[in-house]
């Protein structure tokens, strides 16, 4: 629920400000030197948003800051402060509410009732409904994280129809258990952002390495850019060239429809960032996963609508 209320918020800045700057910092042994520069308007301006999770594990000196904050803050920026409940660093909740800051309650859901519950929300919400024994099933299969389960209810009733049985979560559920970086990959290539979301989400949780994922993209990037910059479709030419295999040259051909090479380029930079992220550059690698995978898609979708912009102008 917590993560939903994020990612909402994650949205809204983006939509009001496409090229906003983004830190998530997670409170618990954050430097205030961190947190300072976070906040700190950017020299070449423009908006930021600014997420700390667990600020009830916050040292007094980071809690002290952030109350500071809200006596004079920044109009560029938007703080997101999440806190998990409980008696720890409440007084900074009430400050933050007594300076105005909208709040989201996300009532703690316990039980296996109340999950269940959840679950069934969340496939009305998007307008299928799953038979008790489905419902079972998908809690046993995903486990208790909502946000894993919210995802799932998505997907569910997009690959079903939206009427979810017992059958439909053994089917989603085997194919989910195959999920690997290389599957993100040819997701983001493609330019599908659900659906490179949702299979990035999907391979943290079966405990693919943050590595192995930022390297499948890697090498998705190139192997696509390697292609389409040597002037010729012929997959045998290709093969022999890049000492690639047929199959591997005919899957880059695919995914490089409706990319540039100065857009490949652009996201091989994004990837080689990526690897510095996850290797310790970033305080969250599931974070900055996310962000290069939507990131990529953005640079292939602006790529695609230059290539038909020009298409229609006749250049």
């Amino acid at each position: 629920m917590r993560a939903r209320a994020v990612s909402a918020v994650r949205a809204a800045v983006r939509d009001a400000h496409p090229d906003s700057e983004e830190h998530e910092l997670v409170a618990g042994g954050l430097p205030m030197g961190t947190l300072a520069e976070a906040l700190t308007p950017s020299l070449f301006g423009g908006h930021r948003l600014v997420v700390v999770t667990g600020v009830h594990e916050a040292a007094g000196v980071l809690v002290d800051s952030l109350v500071s904050y809200t006596t004079s803050p920044d109009p560029d920026l938007t703080l997101v402060v999440v806190h998990p409940g409980g008696k720890r660093n409440e007084a900074l909740l009430k400050a933050f509410k007594a300076a105005g800051a909208a709040v989201d309650e996300c009532p703690r859901i316990g039980s296996a009732g109340e999950r269940i519950a959840f679950l069934r929300n969340e496939v009305r919400r998007v307008g299928g409904r799953i038979t008790p024994d489905a419902a079972t099933a998908l809690l046993e299969a995903v486990g208790n994280d909502l946000r894993q389960l919210s995802s799932a209810a998505s997907q569910l009733v997009s690959d079903f129809g939206g009427s979810i049985d017992a059958d439909a979560v053994a089917r989603f559920h085997r194919g989910q258990a195959e999920v690997t970086g290389f599957t993100v990959a040819e997701r983001v290539l493609v330019g599908d952002t659900a659906g490179s979301v949702e299979m990035l989400r999907w391979a943290l949780q079966r405990g693919v390495a943050h590595v192995l994922i930022a390297d499948a993209l890697a090498d998705g990037v190139r192997t696509a850019a390697r292609v389409a910059s040597l002037n010729t479709s012929n997959v045998g030419d290709l093969a022999r060239t890049l000492k690639l295999p047929p199959w591997k040259v005919k899957k880059a051909q695919s995914q490089a429809r409706g990319w540039t090479i100065d857009a490949l380029q652009q996201a091989i930079g994004v990837t080689a960032e990526l690897n510095a992220d996850v290797k310790g550059a970033a305080a969250s690698p599931d974070y900055a996963l996310e962000r290069a995978v939507r990131r990529i898609v953005a640079i292939r979708a602006e790529s695609a609508r230059g290539r038909d912009a020009r298409v229609r102008t006749g250049r």
